[in-house]
């Protein structure tokens, strides 16, 4: 009999939900997920945004006094003795310099990651599975373990500097380690194939009988890349170009690893200031302005994407 009355039950509560008009059946069914956004996702964001407006403390952690010094110091420094204000370029130095090396990986993954995203595609559907398979394999290790493989190989006396000196291009050791170039590189080596895959997945889907006309009617190889191959490949281009620049624009081990603290990123910044420094709200006020980038970067990205839908509507 409770068997029965349980099932009656179950079956009263479908009726009432099916007759629930279709948009509350949905904010119904996505509630779960609503609230691990807001739990996991929303609410540290909002925590931030209010630390980065509060006083810190003397030991760590925050008064909570409202101030807007987290936002000013990072454009200004204030005297100890009279309070005056003074230009302090040093922060954003090294917000330029993540804007910038998160660039330079964009372009360097875009000029490695086309060539190849192309080749793959290009290859019989056999093989085409085991190149992409190979794109993947690096993500089955930890990205610090490749990272720190990157310090052996540019290390003064690392295989990269004694194929250099074996070949005669240089007499000594080059400082690679602990320089910008040696972020860059790990940028490039780390995010590579968030380039490849968009691309390829792009490339793919595109009818190459297109490029044989195109040939036929005696376009050279960069016409055909101009008019063709990058024009169908445009989405898959700018999905992996954001796809290697804000993980970029946020990393912490390149810099830290490959730069040795010396070179730092707004990232290495912010873990500073809520660990050694202990200014919260300090390192609060740099995520949040991290996050303003990121997300005026995806507003860009959103609009030239509705931008080219109503071209080809």
């Amino acid at each position: 009999m409770a068997e029965q009355r349980d099932a009656a039950n179950q079956a009263t509560w479908i009726d009432r939900f099916s007759g629930l008009p279709e948009a509350r059946r949905s904010l119904i069914l996505l509630s779960p997920a609503f609230a691990l956004i807001g739990a996991f996702g929303l609410a540290p964001l909002c925590l931030i945004l209010v630390y980065s407006f509060l006083v810190p403390g003397t030991y760590g952690g925050v008064v909570w006094e409202f101030s807007l010094d987290a936002y000013i110091q990072f454009l200004f420094e204030r005297d100890i003795f009279d309070g005056t204000l003074a230009f302090n370029a040093s922060y954003l130095q090294i917000g330029a310099r993540s804007v910038i090396l998160a660039g330079l990986a964009v372009v360097g993954c875009l000029l490695i990651g086309f060539p190849t995203a192309y080749f793959i595609a290009t290859r019989p559907p056999g093989l085409r599975n085991v190149l992409i398979f190979l794109v993947t394999v690096p993500f089955w290790t930890n990205l610090l373990v490749r990272t720190f493989s990157m310090m052996l190989i540019l290390r003064d006396q690392g295989p990269l500097n004694s194929i250099l000196m074996d070949i005669g291009i240089t007499g000594q050791p080059l400082s690679l380690l602990y320089t910008d170039f040696a972020i860059g590189l790990g940028l490039l080596y780390s995010f590579l194939p968030f380039m490849v895959l968009p691309i390829y997945a792009s490339l793919e889907r595109i009818d190459f009988r297109l490029v044989e006309a195109a040939y036929d009617l005696y376009a050279n190889r960069w016409k055909v890349l101009q008019r063709i191959l990058i024009p169908l490949s445009l989405p898959g281009i700018a999905g992996g170009c954001f796809l290697v620049f804000i993980p970029s624009l946020s990393s912490f081990l390149a810099p830290d690893l490959l730069g040795g603290g010396k070179h730092l990123m707004i990232s290495n910044l912010i873990a500073q200031q809520f660990g050694t420094a202990r200014n919260w709200p300090f390192g609060a006020a740099a995520a949040m302005i991290l996050l303003s980038l990121v997300l005026i970067a995806l507003m860009i990205y959103a609009r030239q994407t509705a931008r080219r839908e109503r071209k080809v509507v």
